[in-house]
Formats: structure tokens, sequence, C-alpha cells
């Protein structure tokens, strides 16, 4: 899964809640994958999903995604959906992504708690999100549209991808896509020196996050499926995070995460999220990644919450700039 705070999400006031199934009514069918207003021409075909098997339109006209994974998916893929979710401490959606390409996008909401009512205003013929975000709300959304759930996010990004790309009918981008980032991949492990010497460097990625203790992130998370891609090594605190996910410290602990190199990222606000107390601290300077210049800073956006190819493109090449300084 990501790395966005943990938080349970509110329930839809039975008033929006109604309203929605209302609005969704005039749209779908019998067919238990979902309604919808579909994609004109009334040919679908079978997407797996988490929740089983679902019948999707052949060409989606009118897609929604409810959060950053679907929505890096979606544009990549050249799909620009008709409404999206945001994360909790943003407005808008991530800036990584160009602004023509999501210029136009309603906002349906807080990615926890999207608005059933204004999705299903929207009469899309597509929702791609997660079982991690919303399984408790797939009875809601397949009643407005079909709704393909990958199992959770994060880790798994690259098959949910493929998912993506066959709810959107996409293959074909989707393996370009795979083979530009393969390659992009490779050009960053000899641009840092090849893969002996990034192997050699351990890297930690430290999160501070507001509402939550600092978290060194693990092997089973978004951001480091491309470090492994790129081949670089990981510090040993990486590797006992819990259920792989991230380790987490409170600064008293902070030079716990000494490493070789260090990218570090904020979600929310710098002084709740402790990142300027800790910063400010002797432990901190003190670290080997500190002293030596390898501490970079990075776009929690980009790194932590985009999850997808077109993010991953971004972070290669700050990557290899930041470790060929």
């Amino acid at each position: 899964m990501t790395g966005f705070p943990r938080r349970r999400a509110l329930v839809p006031g039975a008033l929006a809640l109604s309203g929605a199934l209302v609005l969704a009514a005039c749209g779908s069918d019998s067919d238990d994958s979902g309604g919808g207003s579909g994609s004109g021409s009334g040919k679908t075909h079978t997407v797996k999903t988490a929740m089983g098997d679902v019948k999707v339109p052949v060409e989606p006209k009118r897609v929604v995604v409810l959060d950053t994974a679907e929505l890096d998916s979606a544009i990549t893929l050249g799909v620009k959906p008709v409404g999206a979710t945001h994360v909790e401490a943003a407005e808008g959606f991530p800036s990584y992504l160009p602004k023509d390409e999501v210029a136009g996008i309603k906002d349906v909401g807080e990615m926890l708690n999207p608005n059933m009512e204004v999705i299903a205003g929207l009469k899309p013929d597509l929702i791609l999100t997660s079982k991690i975000r919303h399984g408790a709300k797939y009875d809601q959304l397949k009643k407005i549209a079909p709704t393909v759930m990958t199992e959770t996010t994060g880790h798994p990004w690259k098959e949910n991808f493929q998912t993506h790309a066959d709810a959107l009918g996409r293959k074909a981008e989707a393996k370009k896509t795979v083979a530009d980032y393969t390659a992009h991949a490779k050009k960053v492990t000899t641009a840092v020196g090849g893969p002996a010497k990034a192997r050699a460097t351990e890297v930690n990625v430290v999160r501070f996050v507001e509402g939550a203790d600092i978290r060194v992130y693990g092997e089973q998370t978004y951001i480091a499926t491309l470090l492994k891609d790129v081949g670089l090594g990981r510090a040993p605190l990486a590797k006992k995070a819990k259920d792989g996910f991230s380790y987490d410290l409170s600064p008293e602990k902070i030079d716990m995460a000494d490493a070789d190199v260090i990218f570090q990222s904020t979600y929310g606000d710098p002084e709740k999220s402790k990142q300027t107390r800790t910063v400010r601290s002797g432990l901190w300077k003190n670290m080997s990644a500190v002293k030596s210049g390898n501490v970079h800073v990075v776009d929690d956006e980009l790194w932590i919450q985009g999850i997808g190819y077109t993010a991953a493109a971004k972070i290669l090449d700050e990557m290899q700039a930041d470790l060929t300084k």
C-alpha cells in the first residue's frame, strides 16, 4: 500500500447516497458488474479484478479514478478521466502530472471519502480503484458503473497497471510504456557507475508524516521497486520494515535511518510531521548521509503518492541527477 496516513473513512450521508443511486439508476442494467452510461458501442469485455470478473466497455469514454495510482495509469495511457479524487493533504491533483492533461477533470472528493452523488452525476462508464481503498463501497460504486478494483496499491503497481490497461482497452500502449521504463532504469544504473556500484550504495527513503511517526520505507513499497530496478542497495533498517511497508521511528531515534544516501519527503505540515524539529537535531546532523551531503529532499506527491509509470519516469530522472552530483 502507499504511505498515506491511515485514517478511517467517513460514511457518506444517507441523502447523498440516495441521490447517487437515483442518478445511477438512469444508466444501470441487470448485469451484476454494474451499470453506467456505456461506451456507446455497447461492446464489452471481461476484466479479472479483486472482486471477480467484471464486464467493462471495450472503449470506455467516461472514466472515474479514485486514487493517485489509477490517475497516473490513465494519464500514462492517454486517457483523461472525467473525475478523480484528491488526497487528504493536498488540493487538486498531483502537480507532477502535466497541467493540460488534468485540466477539466472533476474533483469527486477526498480519496478516502469520495462523493457518490458527484461520481454518479458524471455518468461514468468505468470506475478504477482498489479494494484496500474502497472495497467497503464496492456495492455502491458498481451500481453507478462497472468498477474495476485491484487488491491493493503501492508495491504491486506494475501488475495493477496491466489491470488498468486491460480495463481501459490500452494494452498496446501499456506494452510500450513498460519497455520504455525498463530501458530508462538500465540507463540510470549505467549513469551511477554500473550494477556493482549501485548495489554497494545503501539507500533509505525517509518520510515525515503529519499525524504519524517518521517512516523508513521497506521493500514492499512502490518506491522500493524503483530502487530495485536501478539495482541500488538497501540499508539494513529497510529490511526490518513491518510487513515490508515501513519501519517507524520517533525523532529521538532518527539516527537509525542513516545510510549512504537518504531520499527525504514530507507529507503534510513540516512542523506537525516533526520534520522541522528532526532535521534541526544533533542526531540528524551527525548522520553520515547528512555530513556527506547525500540527503536529497524530494517531492512527496511524486516519490510516494504517484504510484505509476509517469511518476516513475520523473523519479528515475531525479534519482540519476541526485546520485551523480
